[in-house]
């Protein structure tokens, strides 16, 4: 019985024994967790600076992109407003001709008392401009004896007319004119009902 109990004696050191191996080895695990997790901070320590440099240069690249967007968008306004006062010059350009006819029609009135060859000259003056309008695509509405139109026209009076001319334009106190299809300026004209 003694060698019962001398013999479970000795399991329960072997156990505590192999208890205290364990305990010993985690111990010696955790200390070396300890030390990696240490060592991953250093680490992370050493990769922080260069992830801040990292940010502190895409902000400067999205600073510098930002402004140069503003200077691209500012230089197409200018260009744009360039290209609208190049495109008036032209157009500017092309009816100077037309005011020197102009003056000299004005001149030659004061000179002269022929009626017929003012006329004239008033004529080829009005037919040299409408030639003007006609490059840059402007055109006169036709509206006398059409139906009224009012995408094209202005109705400023109604009057009496016959059963043929009802719902048509009588007259037209004012010219229309249109380029293309853009309407630059109604046409002010009498309708019949």
């Amino acid at each position: 019985m003694k060698k019962q109990h001398s013999d479970k004696e000795q399991d329960k050191k072997s156990v505590k024994t192999a208890e205290a191996a364990n305990e010993t080895a985690s111990t010696a695990t955790e200390q070396d967790n300890m030390a990696e997790t240490t060592d991953g901070d250093t680490d992370k320590m050493s990769v922080a600076p260069s992830l801040e440099e990292q940010i502190a240069a895409w902000h400067d690249k999205y600073l510098r992109l930002q402004a140069e967007f503003d200077n691209f968008r500012k230089r197409t306004i200018k260009e744009k407003m360039e290209l609208v006062e190049r495109g008036c010059e032209s157009a500017w350009l092309a009816i100077l001709p037309v005011l020197d006819d102009m003056e000299r029609a004005v001149a030659a009135s004061h000179k002269s008392d022929d009626i017929e060859a003012l006329r004239q000259g008033e004529e080829l003056v009005m037919k040299k401009f409408e030639s003007v309008l006609q490059t840059a695509g402007i055109t006169r509405i036709e509206c006398v004896g059409q139906p009224f139109n009012e995408d094209e026209q202005e109705a400023v009076a109604r009057f009496a007319a016959s059963e043929d001319m009802r719902g048509k334009v009588i007259d037209c106190v004012q010219q229309g004119y249109k380029k293309g299809e853009h309407v630059l300026r109604y046409a002010k004209v009498v309708v019949g009902e």
